[in-house]
């Protein structure tokens, strides 16, 4: 990621500089957890971003190395987006940002058996998650889900 001359070298705000807007985790997520790869997926989401905001985030992520494109295997006139390696390396962020949220907002949609049980075997879960979403799973939706590999049944 290019970086503005003047700027702190903190890696926080490295980090921020990169992920931090409120768009960019929220589309990592829905890669992650719920299986979207298009940009028509994204807009799906039930926070509503704007399609002009997407496609800056798309394309910031895709700069920093957090997201790479390709032709959809599905539809070769569309788009579809994986994690790259450093992408794949949010996800025990994600983790812990989803564990303190779901403990913390009353008005939670995560389950907290969900929670308990990936808190009380977070290596051993993130490690399933990454694999899983590394191999074009993800963790709620499908027969390739982590849900599925546990033998729960999966969202959709």
């Amino acid at each position: 990621m290019k970086r503005a001359s003047g700027k702190s070298h903190c890696p926080i705000n490295f980090g921020l500089e990169t992920f931090g807007d409120p768009w960019s985790l929220l589309i990592v997520r829905d890669i992650v957890y719920f299986g979207k790869h298009t940009f028509k997926e994204f807009l799906a989401s039930e926070e509503k971003i704007a399609p002009s905001v997407l496609s800056a985030r798309l394309t910031q992520l895709e700069a920093a190395g957090v997201l790479v494109s390709s032709p959809d295997p599905a539809d070769r006139r569309r788009v579809s987006y994986q994690l790259t390696e450093t992408g794949l390396a949010l996800i025990p962020i994600l983790v812990e940002i989803a564990a303190w949220s779901a403990r913390v907002d009353p008005h939670t949609q995560a389950p907290m058996e969900w929670v308990d049980l990936v808190d009380s075997r977070k290596p051993e879960m993130i490690a399933m998650i990454t694999d899983t979403v590394r191999r074009g799973g993800c963790v709620f939706i499908g027969e390739n889900s982590v849900l599925a590999k546990l033998g729960a049944p999966t969202l959709g």
